[in-house]
């Protein structure tokens, strides 16, 4: 039987995840879309060949005839949703961030705990990139020997909101490096310092976050959400023996006026499509399996995502290094796939 999946947020990422189920995900069906303007809803119900259109999420989320989510509205709303996905026994896969906020994402943790299964995978999709699964793949065979630093840039053509700030560079748009380089590398953090520049026009500033890792590495992470000629995305690790870094992908080559030069894409849509097929794959195996994706991301990963965020705010307002101190991680999210072990949150 197919699947009956609710697609809660019916904007740029709902929009992308609808195309997705709808054309690439036999096994499941775009069962219903929620968005609290019902014109944009029913327009992406439309395109996508959803019948059934709702504004409130919640009335969403408890249906019978819902099997499993897809959260892709406001940062803010994501725990709240969640929340209720869980309590309704619902898996989810949650567009990141869980929240922005660690004790937000202790909350949540804390009800999966109690139900002691967990239901909740964040779409922190560069894990299922090609070009980190190989880096990844580099780390773990120790082809590069000792690990000493990752750099990072992560750089749009310009913020996506009037009210965009440095310090959501880092709570936001620096969220997937915090996580992917923690996957890649095996290590949590151990301190962080944040800088920014200054421009004379106006806009929001690059910052750049330098981290030391647990096992005394290095990790440079460089927002850059005005960076005017593109999306661009780059990832080296440097070891002892060698490095390793992303090799973006240009189809074509234009030779021209004595020039020759290739295109960037406008946003991380071409960049990461099939890193979104394969996480929405996973999703669609945990929902029918209810293992949880040994490569995805769960809500512990979620609440280091945030809490390296708040020390990277902290720092960029103090101007000094901030040291990173997290709870103990709990039980559940020890276990491989989370399924089956005994309850109670662990501090």
């Amino acid at each position: 039987m197919s699947v009956r999946l609710a697609l809660i947020g019916a904007g740029l990422m709902g929009s992308g995840h609808a195309s997705i189920v709808a054309k690439s995900l036999p096994g499941a069906s775009l069962h219903l879309i929620c968005d609290s303007d019902f014109k944009q809803a029913r327009a992406v119900a439309d395109e996508y060949g959803s019948q059934d259109v709702a504004t409130d999420p919640y009335s969403v989320i408890s249906r019978p005839d819902i099997d499993a989510v897809i959260i892709a509205t406001p940062d803010d709303t994501h725990a709240p949703l969640s929340l209720a996905c869980i309590k309704a026994g619902k898996r989810v896969l949650c567009e990141k961030p869980l929240s922005q906020s660690s004790s937000e994402c202790i909350s949540v943790m804390e009800v999966e705990q109690s139900v002691g299964e967990q239901f909740v995978m964040l779409g922190f999709m560069r894990r299922f990139d090609q070009a980190y699964m190989e880096m990844k793949e580099a780390v773990d065979q120790d082809q590069l020997g000792r690990v000493l630093m990752m750099h990072n840039y992560h750089r749009n053509v310009e913020t996506p909101t009037p009210d965009f700030t440095s310090a959501m560079a880092i709570t936001n748009s620096a969220s997937h490096e915090f996580d992917v380089v923690r996957h890649v590398l095996g290590v949590e953090y151990y301190s962080i310092n944040s800088h920014k520049a200054r421009r004379l026009d106006g806009v929001v500033e690059p910052v750049l976050m330098i981290l030391e890792t647990t096992d005394n590495q290095i990790v440079s992470i460089e927002i850059n959400n005005n960076a005017s000629y593109g999306y661009d995305i780059q990832a080296e690790i440097v070891g002892e023996q060698g490095s390793i870094s992303v090799n973006n992908i240009a189809f074509t080559k234009t030779d021209r006026n004595l020039a020759s030069f290739t295109r960037y894409d406008s946003d991380w849509r071409s960049r990461f499509q099939e890193a979104y097929l394969r996480q929405n794959y996973a999703f669609l195996g945990f929902v029918e399996s209810g293992i949880f994706p040994e490569m995805a991301s769960d809500c512990w990963d979620g609440y280091c995502a945030a809490k390296v965020a708040e020390a990277g705010v902290e720092a960029l307002v103090t101007g000094m290094k901030q040291t990173i101190e997290m709870i103990e991680k709990p039980k559940l999210y020890q276990a491989k796939n989370g399924v089956g072990i005994e309850t109670g949150f662990c501090l």
